[in-house]
């Protein structure tokens, strides 16, 4: 069961952007003004809504009282993005009765589509009429597209002067890939935790989460990761407790990049990859995002193929110098390559364990480096294919 943070609610309705009917516009409001932090997409193809957030961020010094978001159209790469997300951003204030300022604007849907601001606009008075604070999953169905699951989690951190919790929610199946991975995704917590060290806390959790997952090798023009801290529980964090508390987030934003890759479009398996062994963190991680990016290693584990060598080929094309003779390869914890060698193992076996949901690639440097990364995909099916050929109709 989510562990819901005090002082927020979630409001969802259809305000006819998608072409079928079902929740597209949402709003997530804390009861009071919440100190925030965001990272947004690197792409330089950046969505309207991904530049308004960013100024307003920074006009407000990191304070937010109301997220507003569509599905259906991604306001990206039109002729009128900024009015509209600005036009939207200015109405859903005035609900609110908060500053524009204030409004933290997020767009999902396709690219290079204009959006018209009027049926937004329009629908706000509803949505914001839907507000409550038992809301959150609906808001999180809202928000999504290809997604074939809602995706959401929490954690609940006790502490000398009571707890506080952490939910988040997020959106996210193809278009996948740092930095900081394409989805939208939004977490609350009723800890009080200033800006500045709120960033701080999210640049480290999505790190080894939202930084550390690909589907398809695509990074999206929206991307959207807020964070929002209202105090509503009372629990002021001295810099001691916000370590606790970032161990706590980091879990909740890993749970999320995860549920993304079991749900990547067309995917049957989720696939951990495990790199140890290296000499530095920074070589790990990149011999690890190779190999999660690699369609033939993909496609392997769509098959359950134990075809180990496209897992030291692709580590081999990662700019990372090393050794193959020193490298082990593990399937399912199966050792299948042991030196840069053919290890004996039982190839019928494999498969059969291959076929499960989840499926775990180590790679060890025998070097015995501190270096160590972990990354999330998934299998590379025809799904895939089905679904982005055929996505505008």
């Amino acid at each position: 069961m989510l562990k819901l943070p005090l002082g927020y609610r979630y409001g969802a309705v259809y305000a006819g952007l998608r072409k079928q009917e079902a929740d597209d516009l949402a709003l997530i409001v804390p009861d009071r003004p919440a100190a925030a932090a965001a990272l947004f997409t690197t792409n330089v193809v950046q969505a309207a809504p991904v530049r308004l957030a960013r100024q307003h961020l920074k006009a407000t010094g990191g304070m937010v009282a109301g997220i507003l978001i569509n599905a259906g159209n991604a306001n990206c790469a039109t002729r009128t993005g900024e009015k509209a997300a600005l036009a939207t951003s200015r109405a859903a204030a005035k609900s609110l009765g908060t500053k524009t300022k204030q409004i933290l604007p997020a767009s999902t849907g396709v690219i290079g589509v204009e959006m018209d601001p009027k049926p937004i606009v329009d629908a706000l008075p509803a949505a914001v009429a839907d507000l409550s604070a038992d809301r959150f999953e609906k808001v999180a169905r809202a928000i999504m597209t290809t997604d074939t699951r809602v995706k959401m989690a929490s954690e609940e951190v006790p502490y000398p002067g009571g707890a506080v919790r952490i939910a988040g929610m997020a959106k996210g199946s193809g278009m996948i890939h740092p930095d900081m991975a394409t989805t939208l995704a939004f977490v609350m917590t009723d800890a009080a935790i200033p800006a500045r060290a709120l960033r701080d806390l999210l640049k480290q959790g999505a790190q080894s989460s939202f930084n550390s997952l690909t589907v398809d090798g695509d990074t999206s023009t929206n991307d959207t990761l807020a964070l929002l801290a209202n105090g509503a529980s009372g629990v002021k964090l001295n810099p001691k407790e916000q370590e606790v508390f970032g161990e706590a987030l980091t879990r909740v934003l890993e749970s999320l990049a995860r549920q993304i890759a079991a749900d990547g479009e067309g995917a049957r398996k989720l696939i951990v990859i495990r790199v140890t062994g290296f000499k530095n963190a920074e070589d790990a991680r990149r011999i690890a995002q190779t190999i999660a990016k690699s369609p033939l290693v993909k496609t392997a584990v769509g098959g359950s193929d134990p075809n180990w060598g496209r897992i030291l080929c692709a580590a081999g094309y990662s700019g990372v110098k090393f050794d193959p003779a020193q490298i082990d390869i593990y399937l399912q914890g199966q050792p299948v390559c042991k030196k840069g060698l053919a290890a004996e193992f039982n190839e019928g076996e494999l498969k059969t364990k291959l076929n499960d949901g989840e499926v775990r690639i180590e790679v060890v440097d025998r070097a015995g480096g501190k270096g160590e990364a972990r990354y999330f995909t998934c299998d590379l099916t025809e799904g895939y294919i089905q679904i982005n050929g055929s996505y505008r109709t």
